[in-house]
């Protein structure tokens, strides 16, 4: 596959945690959001996006928004793209942090971060993927689902790769240097 460094910028990455809000029980690793790292030029953004992810191994793509609703997965981190539009997200719950997306933005989330879209412009298209091999499931934060979300959260392997940066990057860097045993 061809180098898709080109279209990776430097990026300043931030991090917010996260505490269990009761419904959403969030994770001991920071979600991470990498601000206006992707440049598109003349390509296909979506395209883009989906060439970068599967080079780093975060592949299961999908094109789509972000649901409207409080969510989460407890069996698969995930990786955002925003390939076109802007977003307003609450990560974490209740509790959270209400936080602006937008074009080029790639947001890297947990299993077991709540996400849910709180308002979109019309163009917003996001490309999302999980560590290829992973089974992605949806949480609600439903209480009866909770027992078995928990455990599902503490199995979850830590990613081999950054799926923007590849072997090295953020996700290595913050995410190993924290330690989760899963």
């Amino acid at each position: 596959m061809a180098n898709e460094s080109h279209v990776v910028e430097p990026s300043q990455v931030a991090s917010y945690a996260f505490a269990d809000d009761g419904a959403i029980p969030n994770s001991s690793l920071p979600l991470l959001v990498y601000r206006r790292v992707l440049r598109f030029g003349a390509d296909d953004p979506p395209a883009v996006c989906e060439r970068l992810f599967a080079l780093n191994g975060w592949g299961s793509t999908w094109r789509n928004g972000i649901y409207s609703f409080p969510h989460y997965h407890s069996t698969a981190h995930e990786v955002l793209g925003i390939a076109a539009g802007t977003a307003r997200v609450r990560f974490g719950g209740s509790g959270g942090a209400d936080l602006e997306v937008e074009i080029g933005d790639v947001v890297l989330i947990p299993a077991g971060v709540g996400h849910e879209n709180l308002g979109a412009n019309r163009d917003l298209l996001v490309v999302g993927g999980y560590e290829v091999g992973a089974s992605p499931d949806l949480c609600r934060g439903d209480w009866g689902e909770r027992p078995g979300v928990v455990e599902n959260i503490a199995r979850v392997a830590l990613p081999s790769t950054d799926p923007v940066y590849g072997v090295g990057g953020p996700l290595v860097e913050k995410w190993r240097a924290g330690g989760n045993p899963g």
